[in-house]
């Protein structure tokens, strides 16, 4: 749909991505006339088509595969599973098709223009848009979002062409399972994509800098994630730099340079780069606007998501870490009613993360290490799964849940959970944080038996030493 040049949009969003759409949607529904511009036939963003719905799909493959295994320990024992790569994939692909339509439905009945194509400031009210056809157009606005979203961060020394180089999009393109992969990165996103492609047939080589995966969690929780990615995983190599990537017909050959410097010289199928992500800034023609862009290319945004300029927001990604889905949909709630005339702001006391690994690992809060780095005073309480009843029956009893807890106040300063289903079971601690809750109130709150959130319950109950299914001594006076 087009819009002749002397129309004005209340609202323009640039970027269909989980934060686009939303604040799109929202401003349909409180009676803007919105535009929506992005280059992919339907809303969904890197998230929906290159992310975090595709990612999750095939993960759960994996975890279907992961639970035959298990499941020998209680006598019930599968053939070794047949995978259908092509199958695997058009499932896949039908995942996103079937969610990419219905945002597309939701823009028609929400009655939104939506453009495909790519949109650059021509000033602080007016955009070009050039679509995907090659044909122009100018657009005016009197309030932009810009929701560009990120993009994998590339790494030196390997071809950008090279057919033997996968980031984080293109590896969920499935083309094939490659005999050896290694994964350049010990973040989320490596040990996710790793997950799926060990489980596949890969042996899996991971090549992390620092001295432990998962950089941003606590020690104690990734320790027992790498227990179980020790067993799934052909080598983790910690400490290490993957350098002089050398082309071959089959392959990369990577020199690996670990700790004092010990190189190894290894061939690999294929070379996943998993190094994190950078913001989509460029080409917006954001200085023509006069639009402030940071050192690390994020767009310069206050608590209402608002830049320099005073009718055009920047959310998501493309606004500054954490660089999480759930975080840019809020943020463009948070810019529309803004727009709106309403007192809003994007400060949330907390924002949960989730590794969809399996066991999974989330945290909310405050994280031990920052709370130590923070200098507070603080306590821990943690519960171990071996101890819950739900986790004994289902088998999966690597588990842990901790609480991080004020030793003054006693109020939840963060909480980590590591262990099956962990990223369903953090919303509650989430809940418990932005409404000042006390470790008390999480132990006088009934929870459900036999489940797994009991261990929430129970973490607090540790915490005064009085756990039903876990003693401790009671400490001297």
């Amino acid at each position: 749909m087009h819009q002749s040049k002397n129309h004005t949009a209340d609202l323009v969003v640039i970027g269909a991505g989980p934060g686009g759409y939303t604040a799109a949607f929202l401003g349909a529904d409180l009676g803007m006339d919105v535009t929506l511009i992005d280059p992919n036939p339907n809303p969904g963003g890197v998230c929906l088509y290159k992310g975090c719905i595709p990612s999750k799909t095939l993960l759960n493959a994996a975890r279907l595969v992961h639970e035959a295994d298990d499941a020998a320990d209680m006598g019930i024992t599968f053939s070794k599973p047949k995978i259908d790569i092509d199958r695997l994939r058009a499932w896949k692909d039908g995942v996103v098709e079937k969610l990419t339509d219905g945002l597309g439905r939701l823009v028609s009945q929400r009655k939104i223009t939506y453009i495909r194509g790519n949109a650059a400031f021509t000033g602080n009210c007016s955009l070009q848009v050039v679509s995907q056809e090659g044909g122009s157009q100018e657009l005016a606005f009197k309030h932009a979002i810009i929701a560009t979203g990120s993009r994998p961060t590339e790494l030196s020394g390997l071809g950008k062409d090279s057919r033997f180089m996968l980031d984080s999009s293109s590896a969920l393109d499935l083309r094939d399972i490659p005999q050896q992969l290694l994964i350049v990165g010990g973040g989320y996103i490596g040990l996710e994509l790793g997950t799926v492609y060990a489980t596949l047939g890969s042996k899996v080589t991971v090549a992390e800098f620092t001295n432990g995966l998962l950089p941003g969690a606590d020690r104690d929780l990734v320790r027992v994630l790498s227990k179980r990615l020790d067993s799934l995983f052909d080598t983790i190599a910690l400490n290490t730099r993957a350098e002089d990537f050398k082309v071959q017909e089959d392959g990369v050959e990577v020199t690996l340079k670990g700790p004092e410097d010990v190189e190894s010289h290894k061939l690999f199928n294929k070379v996943l780069i998993a190094v994190g992500r950078q913001p989509n800034s460029e080409r917006l023609g954001l200085e023509t606007a006069g639009i402030d862009i940071g050192s690390q290319g994020f767009i310069k945004v206050d608590s209402q998501c608002r830049t320099n300029l005073v009718n055009v927001f920047a959310i998501g990604d493309v606004a500054g870490e954490p660089m999480l889905a759930h975080k840019a949909s809020h943020e463009g709630r948070v810019a529309v009613e803004v727009i709106a005339g309403k007192n809003a702001a994007f400060e949330p006391a907390t924002i949960p993360a989730v590794v969809f690994t399996d066991p999974e690992l989330a945290w909310t809060g405050l994280t031990e290490k920052q709370a130590r780095e923070k200098r507070l005073d603080f306590q821990v309480s943690r519960f171990s799964w071996a101890a819950s009843g739900r986790a004994v029956a289902i088998g999966r009893t690597d588990g842990m849940t901790k609480l991080i807890i004020d030793t003054n106040t006693q109020r939840i300063l963060g909480v980590g959970i590591v262990g099956t289903n962990a990223g369903e079971m953090i919303t509650e601690s989430v809940l418990a944080i932005e409404m000042g809750a006390n470790v008390t109130d999480l132990k006088l709150c009934i929870h459900p038996h036999p489940t797994l959130t009991e261990t929430v319950q129970e973490a607090a109950e540790m915490f005064f030493g009085t756990a039903t299914h876990m003693y401790r001594s009671k400490r001297k006076k």
